[in-house]
Order: C-alpha cells, then structure tokens, then sequence
C-alpha cells in the first residue's frame, strides 16, 4: 500500500475511535524495501487531545524513513495513551536491559545484595560490544553499582551479563512477565543473542565462547563476519542455512525473542516512574542513573527542548534501533509534566536511523502533550 494511503488511514483512526487490532510484522530480507503496510491503530483509549498533531508528524516521518517506525506515548498524570504500530512486537535489543536492572534492585531491596557488593568477573562473561567492562580481565572484583552504571549508561553488554548471572535469568523474566506481559517476554542474555542470530547460519554456533564472540565482532561485518563464524565453526559458509547475515538476523528477530510491543514496554516505564516497581529509593537511583544516559545522544533526546530531562535507556543491534524513556518537564510552580515514550525502527540504523528517532522526539515535542495541561474534568456524578 503506498505510503500516502498509509498516512491518511493514520490520519483517519485519529479522526474516528474505531479501528482494526494491530498487524503483526512479517520479516523481509534487509536488503530489499518492501511497501509499507497501512498503519494498525493500536488497542488504546479514545485518542487523547494532543494525538490528532502527533499523529500528522509521525505519518511525515514514517513516510520519510525507508523502513518502519514505532511509537508509544503516555501521560503519564492525566493516564492518557497513543501508539503508532505500539501494538506489534519490536525487537528492544538493550532496552531488556531496565528490566535486568529492576530484577538486580529488587535484590538490593530485599537485602539479597547491595550497591557496594563485590561480583567476580568470569572468563565466560565477556561479550562483545561498549562499556569498560571488557578492559577488566578474569578473575576481577567488580561492585553492582559500577556494573549498573556500565549496563545502562553505556550499554554494556558484558556488565548485562554478569548482573543476569548475579540475579538469575529466571528473576530477570520474571521482571519482565509481571511489568511487560504476562505472555510471550522471553529475555536471554546478551551472549545468548549473538549465539541465537548466528544459530540462523549453522546450528554450531550454540558453542561459541566468550572469546568467538569477541572474534567475530573483531571480524566487521557483512561477508567477513559470515566467513570467520564458518572459519571458528570449522565448516564450508556453503553449508550455511542463509545467505547472509540480513537474513539470518531477521530470521532470529522472528521468534520474537527479547521483543515485546511498545505499548506493553512503555506501560512497564510508566509503572517505575510511579514506584510501582521499585521503591522510592531504589525507584529515584534508577531512574538518576537513567537520566545518564550517554549513549543515543542523536536519538530521541536531541528532538527535544533543552530544559527537559529524559530518563531512557538506548538498544542497538542489527538494522534495529529503539530509544525508551521517561520526559520530565518542569512546569514552574506545578508539578512537571511526566510522559513515557517508547520508540524503535526497523530498517535502515546509523545516521539515517538516528535521525528517524530524533524526528519522533521532535514530533512528541511539537504535539503538545509536553505542555503544561489543565487537569482532566471530574465525572459527573
């Protein structure tokens, strides 16, 4: 369906409150751009007074973007909810990362762990990607309160995996199956996430080590990662079950694996900004280490007004980008105005990609629901 259809149906769900379930993705090769399929409302509420403008900037900005963008937005004060394509299942690549870390609070809450405690860095640990983690070696002493800074403030996935190992990947899916969904959250850990896409290759990759991992990634990408993965499987890449990483890649995004649609991954954000996942000590250090975000700086944060203070967390991974936060804006004398967004694109990533994200937090800032608002009429009794 071309892309002018696409945006007047958007335009059209927002005009009248009826309208179909969302559509569920179906994964195409990276290296074609398929047609865009029209836009699924999602499953929420009447649309609230600001969704008509930020309905009319996301349909120029998915037009815009060769691939497709999705958006979750919520009020969080007056409860009010709008998604584009928030109710398909998206790849959130680091963003499982929150719900590691509320697992890893709770722990501390309850007195299992602390801040300060001592976690012994394993050979097997080790996982491609940012973070100072991997400048440790074997063997080092290392606190769960610099691992989560390492986790969420630069991505780091080898941090990711030995706070999964401290709590146990059970806790961490537990986390996600009571905030997230109840059905169909299924958290691995970050090693676990190359092992399943490059298990789309050749089912040998399940025995990659920690040092495979760090190999392949030192390979680049493309056909010289496909030709290392075949040198370390000690196979032809003719036996290989794809093509191409492309493939591989969408294959393994198609089970769904560490996905979850928006509006249930924003409704998780909106429960930690309300304390209804951690208490409010451990509620307020999650959120301030959130807040330091360094990585994604060109994402959603750069969309929007300088005073505005955003608590998110960034994912990464192949032909996928996702930003996900809360926005607090000071509002004088009242209260700040608190408003999750949940945002990912599928397609092409870098600079183009980035852009898309910035875009969607240019968007969400020019519709309004930024702004301070009069609260919400009381019923008629």
């Amino acid at each position: 369906m071309p892309r002018s259809i696409a945006a007047v149906m958007l335009m059209l769900f927002v005009l009248a409150a009826s309208g179909a379930g969302a559509q569920q993705p179906t994964p195409a090769i990276a290296r074609s751009v398929p047609e865009k399929p029209a836009i699924a409302k999602s499953i929420l509420p009447a649309a609230p007074p600001w969704a008509d403008a930020l309905a009319r900037r996301l349909a120029a900005v998915d037009a815009a973007y060769p691939g497709e963008i999705g958006v979750y937005v919520h009020h969080v004060g007056r409860d009010e909810s709008w998604g584009l394509r928030a109710n398909e299942s998206w790849y959130l690549a680091s963003g499982v990362k929150v719900p590691i870390a509320i697992a890893v609070m709770r722990e501390i809450e309850q007195g299992w762990l602390t801040l300060d405690t001592e976690v012994t860095l394993l050979e097997t640990d080790f996982v491609d990607g940012a973070g100072r983690t991997n400048a440790h070696r074997a063997g080092d002493r290392l606190t769960i309160a610099w691992l989560l800074d390492q986790m969420i403030v630069y991505s780091d996935n080898t941090a990711s995996d030995v706070l999964i190992r401290t709590v146990g990947l059970g806790q961490v899916n537990a986390v996600a199956a009571e905030l997230i969904a109840s059905q169909g959250v299924h958290i691995t850990t970050l090693a676990d996430v190359r092992r399943l896409a490059y298990g789309m290759l050749h089912a040998g990759a399940a025995q990659l080590s920690s040092q495979d991992l760090l190999a392949l990634q030192r390979a680049g990408v493309g056909r010289a990662r496909v030709l290392r993965l075949a040198q370390l499987l000690s196979v032809s890449p003719d036996t290989f079950l794809a093509p191409d990483l492309d493939t591989a890649f969408e294959s393994y995004y198609a089970t769904h694996v560490n996905s979850a649609t928006l509006g249930d991954y924003g409704r998780m954000l909106v429960a930690l900004q309300q304390g209804l996942a951690l208490d409010a000590e451990h509620t307020a250090y999650l959120l301030g280490v959130m807040s330091r975000v360094k990585t994604g700086q060109r994402r959603i944060r750069a969309g929007l007004q300088p005073t505005a203070d955003f608590a998110h967390k960034t994912g990464t991974q192949y032909r996928r980008l996702c930003d996900s936060g809360i926005v607090t804006m000071p509002a004088g004398d009242a209260p700040p105005v608190q408003v999750v967004v949940a945002a990912c694109v599928r397609g092409p990533t870098g600079a183009t990609g980035e852009r898309a994200l910035r875009s969607i937090g240019e968007a969400v800032t020019a519709s309004g629901v930024l702004n301070r608002l009069d609260p919400p009429p009381l019923p008629l009794r």
